[in-house]
């Protein structure tokens, strides 16, 4: 069964310490805050080069596209901010919401389904 890969793009407000906000995402990780069922893994980055140099970005890997609905709800019909597990209501909201230009469920994203070539 193929994975579901999201990508998540953060633009952080021209006020922030970029260090603040990689020691907010260290302490989210620590607190367990991106330990959700069916999530195998997933990355913070910097961007080095192009369009998004200096930009965050977090790229969410999960085991299937059923784990992944049982979480945000199927592609046509995503779930409601209050069904969101309340690990991630904190990570959006305690966490990530200071330092974004914009609320965190209006950020730019793409899951995507990868292929199985």
């Amino acid at each position: 069964m193929p994975r579901i890969i999201s990508v998540h793009e953060y633009v952080l407000k021209p006020q922030v310490d970029e260090k603040q906000f990689e020691h907010a995402v260290r302490g989210a990780k620590d607190r367990g805050l991106f330990e959700l069922p069916g999530m195998e893994t997933y990355h913070f980055l910097q961007g080095i080069r192009g369009a998004r140099k200096h930009r965050y970005t977090a790229i969410w890997v999960y085991e299937s596209e059923v784990a992944w609905a049982e979480i945000w709800g199927p592609v046509g019909a995503p779930v409601s901010k209050e069904d969101y597990p309340e690990v991630w209501k904190i990570w959006e909201d305690e966490i990530l919401a200071p330092f974004l230009t914009e609320d965190p469920d209006k950020i730019s994203f793409t899951s995507y389904r990868e292929l199985e070539l």
